[in-house]
C-alpha cells in the first residue's frame, strides 16, 4: 500500500511540476497546495490537470503473506500465517408446541490480536455470530423436482432480522493476544466468529432432550427450522410415552 500512494505521489510531483516550472523532486504538498521555490497552486488545480493529461491518479498494493508454505503430499508446513479462536456460551428457549425458539443470552470471546478498533472488531464478531445463526436455524434452501431454486429471495428464504438477535447479546475480544508479524498485532475477523453460532445448533439439541429422558440424543436437521425443532420434540416425547 505504502508502494502505491508513492507512485500516485511521484504522478502528481510529475504534473505539479509541469505547471509551476520546476524539476518533480523539488515540488512538495503542503496544507492543500503543491509548492516550489518557483511558487504555489491547488492540489484540485493539479488533479484536474493530471485528468485533462490523462495522468492515472489510480495505484493498487498487493500484500504477501510472508512464511507461507506446505506440502500437500508430505502433510508438512505452515498453510496459514495464524489462526483465529474464539468461544461461546448459547442460552435457547424452545416452544415444545410450536418449534419456535429464542437465543436468550450468548457470550462471546473472540482472537482478534491486538485489535485495532475494537469497536468495529465487536461489530464484526457479532454480525458474523448472526449470519452464522441464520444459516443453521432460519436459512432452508429448497430446489424442486427439477433442482432449479426456489428460494430464490427474502419472500423465499428467510434470514436474520433484528428480533432474531439475541437480547442478551455480550462479546468480549482477548486481551494480551497480539499477533507478531501481522499489521500492528492484529488479526481479521470478519468471518471465523461465523462458525460460533454451531453452539447455537448445540443448545437447542440440549433443549430438545429435555422433552425426553435423561438418555435422549435427539436427532435435529440443520436447519433448525421450527419444523425441524418441532419434529425433534415430538420424537423426544415418545421415548417417554
Amino acid at each position: 500500500v505504502r508502494e502505491a500512494c508513492n507512485v500516485l505521489v511521484e504522478r502528481l510531483k510529475e504534473v505539479a511540476a509541469g505547471m509551476l516550472g520546476c524539476r518533480p523532486p523539488e515540488v512538495s504538498f503542503i496544507g492543500g497546495e503543491a509548492r516550489s521555490s518557483s511558487g504555489s497552486v491547488s492540489f484540485g488545480d493539479v488533479a484536474r490537470t493530471a485528468w485533462i493529461q490523462r495522468v492515472s491518479l489510480s495505484a493498487t498494493g498487493f500484500y504477501r503473506t510472508p512464511g507461507i508454505a506446505y506440502d500437500r503430499d508430505k502433510g508438512e508446513g505452515t498453510p496459514f500465517f495464524y489462526y483465529a479462536y474464539g468461544a461461546a456460551v448459547v442460552e435457547v428457549e424452545v416452544c415444545g408446541l410450536t418449534g419456535e425458539h429464542r437465543v436468550r443470552r450468548v457470550d462471546i470471546l473472540h482472537d482478534v490480536g491486538d485489535s485495532l478498533n475494537p469497536a468495529i472488531d465487536r461489530g464484526q464478531v457479532e454480525g458474523a455470530f448472526v449470519q452464522g445463526m441464520g444459516w443453521l436455524t432460519n436459512e432452508d434452501v429448497r430446489f424442486d423436482e427439477k433442482g432449479r431454486l426456489i428460494t430464490r429471495g427474502p419472500s423465499t428464504y428467510k434470514i436474520p432480522a433484528i428480533g432474531d438477535v439475541p437480547k442478551d447479546f455480550r462479546v468480549a475480544l482477548l486481551t494480551d493476544a497480539a499477533q507478531e508479524g501481522s499489521i500492528h498485532g492484529s488479526k481479521a475477523v470478519g468471518e471465523p466468529p461465523l462458525v460460533l453460532a454451531i453452539g447455537v445448533v448445540m443448545a437447542l439439541r440440549d433443549a430438545v432432550a429435555g422433552f425426553g429422558t435423561e438418555k435422549t440424543v435427539p436427532k435435529l436437521a440443520i436447519p433448525c427450522t421450527p419444523e425441524a425443532l418441532l419434529f425433534a420434540v415430538e420424537a423426544a416425547r415418545s421415548v417417554n410415552s
